[in-house]
């Protein structure tokens, strides 16, 4: 799958974005360490980052897992990624989760992004919910999960552990086609 914008497009992961997942990844560890630790872990050198793109080429075309980049047009720099994830076939459910570069916050390419992903899964995938987990301090992504029509649906206690802390509980927001 690939759409284009405006500044940025969306694209399916490719091998060829091994070396620029990992620049992203080393770029923006702080953004990522606590609730994408396992994403910035297995790309932190570019043999890493062409490990990780192989297994997520495979689960792409198992349809395990979807992870999508963001790039922008103009240098082709990655800005973004959003998984399409924890998919169950048979409640046709999953969760998208996002990360977005520290350069382009706030320009409204994520609320883009998850629309037109959300779109593409309620669609092509014939999925009927999705879900955004996040917590109550990011208010970025609380304010993508509303402006997508997201609706908050409860509390998840303990859902996610960053490195090195306790359990954090979460916000659970989901989406119906």
């Amino acid at each position: 799958m690939f759409l284009e914008f405006d500044d940025y497009y969306i694209d399916a992961i490719h091998e060829k974005y091994a070396w620029r997942l990992c620049d992203f990844c080393t770029i923006n560890t702080e953004r990522l360490q606590r609730y994408f630790p396992k994403t910035l872990e297995q790309n932190l050198t570019p043999d890493l980052s062409k490990y990780f793109v192989e297994r997520k080429i495979r689960a792409f075309q198992n349809k395990e897992e979807f992870l999508f980049v963001l790039k922008e047009k103009e240098n082709h720099t990655l800005i973004g990624l959003i998984y399409l994830k924890e998919l169950d076939w048979e409640k046709k459910q999953g969760e998208l989760a996002y990360a977005l570069g520290y350069q382009v916050e706030s320009k409204g390419y994520m609320t883009e992004t998850v629309k037109a992903i959300s779109k593409w899964a309620f669609g092509e995938l014939q999925l009927e919910t999705l879900q955004i987990i996040t917590h109550k301090s990011n208010s970025g992504s609380i304010r993508v999960a509303q402006k997508c029509g997201f609706t908050w649906q409860k509390v998840l206690l303990g859902e996610h552990t960053p490195p090195g802390e306790s359990p954090l509980d979460m916000e659970l927001y989901e989406l119906y086609a």
